[in-house]
């Protein structure tokens, strides 16, 4: 069979030999290679949906944005973020950081406890039941918040209230109130997620030290006190920076009763006032501002509370 001149012409490519193939698998296995290889997903995506967006952000504050301009104006935004709604939307973010913190710590420790010991049964059940709230859509369950919770005698909260002969309650028009819908909302829907965490730190808990607490003589609380407590630490400090973290950004447990804006402020939040100031105001550089703001605040305090529980401490010190 003659050979053809575009035949000729064809490029004859060779399979890499086994001998190469080993060569690049043995550079992409190396010590100094494989590792960034392992991380390189996370650093694309932090460089791409953090820090790029957080230096914008940055800047933005520092700028008057109008559709198609834009205009360096120096700290103005930030000399205009000190006001009395800021104050009040800081004010019911703090309260509600330090009540999701203490309800979404304490409380799964002790569920926890409950569901490994010896006394519970279905154990499975509870934890899947109780895992289940953290898969349910925020908009969907505070639907249904606001409806067992309204302020109509008819509402599953008043009819209990005046089962117990207590008076109804315009849940969403008072202060106390409309903190107590958030921190609920919030805690219903984490309190299983956390409660799995707590659990599996359990399970690295040595028996042989209960065992050894039982021949000293301790009692049920001793053994929780000196036992189980020091070896949750370090769970528990990642389950307040979490509390801390998603307190401080907390915004659909306030959209969901109120929406765009609430009485008095008494549900407006640090990311709520954001919104309202962006996307209702088109104000884009002055929420920008605030939310520089807020991420040092959320850095300050995150940073303090990981020193104060000594986070930073080597762990043979």
């Amino acid at each position: 069979m003659l050979e053809t001149p575009m035949d000729a012409n064809k490029e004859i490519k060779t399979p890499k030999t086994p001998k190469q193939q080993n060569k690049f698998m043995k550079f992409m296995n190396s010590k100094k290679v494989a590792p960034f290889v392992f991380v390189s997903p996370f650093i694309i995506s932090f460089l791409l949906l953090t820090l790029y967006p957080a230096i914008q952000a940055v800047v933005m504050s520092f700028q008057r944005v109008l559709p198609g301009e834009r205009q360096f104006i120096g700290w103005s935004n930030y000399e205009r973020i000190f006001n009395p709604t800021f104050y009040r939307a800081l004010e019911n973010t703090t309260i509600y950081v330090i009540l999701t913190v203490l309800v979404l710590t304490v409380l799964p420790i002790i569920f926890a406890v409950l569901l490994d010991s010896k006394i519970v049964r279905f154990k499975t059940l509870f934890r899947a039941s109780l895992f289940i709230p953290s898969l349910t859509s925020v908009i969907v369950a505070g639907t249904i918040f606001r409806m067992m919770f309204g302020e109509s005698d008819a509402a599953v909260a008043n009819q209990v209230l005046g089962f117990l002969g207590l008076e109804a309650v315009d849940w969403r028009y008072n202060s106390w109130s409309a903190m107590f819908l958030m921190v609920i909302l919030c805690s219903w829907r984490w309190m299983g997620v956390n409660i799995l965490y707590f659990l599996a730190a359990l399970q690295n808990v040595p028996k042989e030290l209960y065992e050894a607490a039982e021949i000293d003589g301790a009692n049920v609380f001793q053994k929780f006190y000196y036992v189980t407590l020091p070896f949750l630490k370090p769970i528990t400090i990642f389950v307040v920076t979490i509390s801390i973290i998603n307190g401080f950004r907390m915004f659909e447990e306030s959209f969901v009763f109120w929406e765009t804006s609430s009485p008095g402020n008494i549900g407006t939040t640090v990311v709520g006032y954001i919104y309202q100031q962006g996307i209702q105001m088109n104000d884009m550089g002055f929420s920008a501002a605030i939310g520089v703001v807020l991420m040092l605040i959320i850095f300050v305090v995150s940073f303090v509370q990981l020193l104060i529980t000594g986070a930073f401490k080597r762990g043979d010190e």
